[in-house]
């Protein structure tokens, strides 16, 4: 093992990149990024930073998505704002960038949310930039659903949203809550 990767390994992270793209579909040979948020946390998930942006679209693109895609995006506004406040995508890929160096200073950064993999398969085909700067080790809380339901039979309520911003707060209370369902149950 190189030097690099044994420091790699070793990280010891201060703080996580919370990250949750909405997407026309999952696809990840035809679908492609509609909106991005991410939030920067400690470990007592206290926000120590925040970036949220939709990406412009031509209305092809926008009628081109799946049914769920459509209906969903279409319920929660995620649409019209896209229509009236979409920004440039290299332009919020680049701010990204600027982000998360900003807020990680050289260090790569941990990836966490929900079914983060999704996200990092988008982000590595569509934004390798941004790729660039994360850590091959990744936080997913949906680990955390698939032990807590089976095994002790623990639910966490999730509000389905889907919408960037709001997911990665729901991403963040449900970790939390089974986090503290263990610390009752030690």
């Amino acid at each position: 093992m190189s030097g690099m990767d044994k420091d790699l390994k070793n990280l010891v992270p201060s703080k996580l990149l919370w990250v949750d793209l909405e997407m026309t579909g999952l696809d990840i040979a035809k679908d492609v990024i509609l909106e991005v948020a991410a939030e920067v946390t400690d470990f007592e998930f206290t926000t120590l930073a925040s970036f949220e942006a939709c990406i412009q679209h031509d209305e092809e693109t926008l009628g081109g998505m799946n049914g769920w895609a459509m209906s969903q995006h279409t319920q929660s506004g995620l649409v019209e704002r896209i229509r009236h406040e979409g920004r440039d995508e290299n332009t919020v890929r680049q701010d990204l960038v600027g982000f998360i160096d900003s807020q990680f200073m050289g260090a790569p950064a941990i990836l966490a949310g929900n079914s983060i993999h999704t996200d990092r398969n988008f982000i590595k085909k569509w934004w390798p930039e941004v790729d660039a700067l994360l850590h091959y080790r990744m936080l997913d809380v949906s680990s955390f659903k698939i032990v807590m339901q089976a095994k002790y039979g623990v639910f966490f309520d999730k509000k389905e949203v889907h919408r960037a911003f709001d997911d990665i707060q729901a991403s963040i209370a449900e970790l939390h809550y089974y986090l503290e369902w263990f610390k009752r149950h030690a």
